[in-house]
């Protein structure tokens, strides 16, 4: 084998075992890069002129309109919570569910998709939910395991559906189109989403003791007060969103002007809700900055990191490898799933983007995937990344939701909740990588 071969294979499971030591991800990028090409000229395998392609490669990504979007959607997303728009749709579902069996459960996943359509944001949405719901599920003694579950499995929702954050970096690195991608993801995503509430539907017929209804006496509120709660609660927020995705969609406004309308909308209804304060604000662009400038750190020093890999022939030799596994386009699917999932045990969704995609790409490529192709695939990775950020022992959604569980809710209680939603992402999985016109339909 080539010795720059090698150097640029050692040089990523230097990167991968930098990680697991909790290194900044964006430092453990440029770091090996600058180290291992360094080492790349002392042998002759790196020629250092390489390093004046950098800026050509900055630039284009700076200026790529697509990611335009990532500020607005984020900053969209952080108002609403501000806004008390979550906790409202939350309270209101839940009036509306309430009296049936698992209402409560049902009511999570609603307003789990709902938000996941607003913010794209995995962390914010579980916190939410987690805050909100959870201790209303405790109280009204729902098994701990299927509410801190659900609340996960709900808030995870936005790793998939549209405008997910996952979504336009997948497009961006892929190269094909955000809207193709979110039309792709739209479907799947809302099956995701009916699965998790049938499932819930089948416990509360089965164990009814597991998902309970609220008392007709604590619930304390009339067929007048849930319609008001409706029109002043709900009407607004979903009014907000269906317009932001109609616009994607219908191709009236692209994702990034939808983003801004979505983000104005988002602020007016704080200002509606009597809840907007300079000090909201400031906080919301606080959180949408430090988003956005991670984001950007992270394409700077992984574009590095993948020049030098590609200049010591690392890329071409895995794009032959992943191109010529025996049976051909299936194979290379069940690796390239297998793969995105073991890393997402230990990786965010951002540096397994900014890993895997640049890899994949020349061998689907090379084994001949069209464009819609592309948008399939992408939409696999995207649930499978889904399973994986809340996959015990160390996705991050159990994580964030651990964080804010009410002291009754055991961290066994979380892990053992997720397993079951994770079976359905499989499911999800499966029927979508057998049936393409699940992500393509729409296309």
């Amino acid at each position: 084998m080539d010795i720059g071969v090698i150097l640029a294979f050692v040089m990523f499971a230097a990167f991968l075992a930098l990680l697991l030591t909790g290194y900044n991800v964006a430092y453990a990028f440029a770091a090996t890069a600058l180290v291992f090409s360094v080492i790349g000229i002392l042998v002759g395998e790196f020629d250092p002129s390489a390093y004046t392609l950098l800026p050509a490669r900055w630039f284009p990504t700076l200026s790529d309109q697509t990611l335009l979007a990532i500020p607005f959607f984020v900053l969209m997303g952080t108002l609403l919570q501000g806004s008390g728009v979550a906790e409202r749709l939350l309270n209101t579902v839940g009036l509306l569910m309430g009296s049936a069996r698992g209402g409560l459960a049902i009511a999570v996943v609603v307003v789990g998709t709902l938000l996941a359509a607003a913010t794209g944001v995995v962390a914010a949405t579980v916190i939410v939910l987690g805050l909100i719901a959870l201790p209303t599920m405790v109280k009204y003694r729902y098994d701990h395991e299927i509410a801190a579950g659900t609340i996960v499995a709900a808030g995870t929702l936005a790793q998939l559906v549209p405008p997910s954050l996952v979504l336009i970096l997948l497009a961006q690195q892929m190269q094909i189109s955000v809207l193709g991608l979110f039309r792709g993801a739209l479907l799947p995503g809302l099956l995701l989403s009916a699965l998790y509430v049938l499932y819930l539907v089948v416990v509360a017929l089965r164990s009814p003791a597991k998902l309970p209804a609220i008392p007709a006496d604590q619930r304390g509120v009339g067929a007048r007060q849930v319609a008001r709660e409706v029109l002043v609660s709900m009407v607004p927020a979903l009014l907000l969103i269906v317009t932001v995705l109609y616009a994607i969609f219908g191709g009236i406004a692209t994702p990034s002007e939808s983003g801004a309308v979505g983000a104005l909308g988002a602020l007016v209804l704080a200002v509606i809700y009597r809840k907007f304060s300079w000090r909201m604000l400031r906080e919301a662009a606080e959180s949408t900055a430090r988003i956005v400038v991670l984001v950007m750190t992270l394409l700077l020093t992984a574009s590095f990191f993948r020049l030098v890999f590609e200049r010591l022939g690392g890329q071409d030799a895995a794009g032959r490898w992943l191109s010529s596994v025996p049976g051909g386009a299936w194979t290379f699917i069940l690796v390239a799933m297998l793969v995105v999932f073991l890393l997402g045990l230990v990786l965010e969704f951002l540096e397994i983007t900014f890993i895997v995609v640049p890899i994949f790409l020349p061998a689907m490529i090379a084994l001949g995937f069209s464009d819609t192709e592309l948008i399939w695939f992408a939409v696999l990775m995207a649930i499978n990344l889904n399973m994986a950020f809340m996959s015990p022992p160390v996705g991050f959604s159990l994580f964030y939701l651990q964080g804010v569980a009410p002291r009754e809710v055991s961290t066994v209680s979380i892990h053992r909740g997720a397993l079951p939603f994770i079976g359905l992402q499989v499911l999800c999985l499966v029927l979508v990588a057998v049936f393409p016109a699940i992500a393509t339909a729409l296309v």
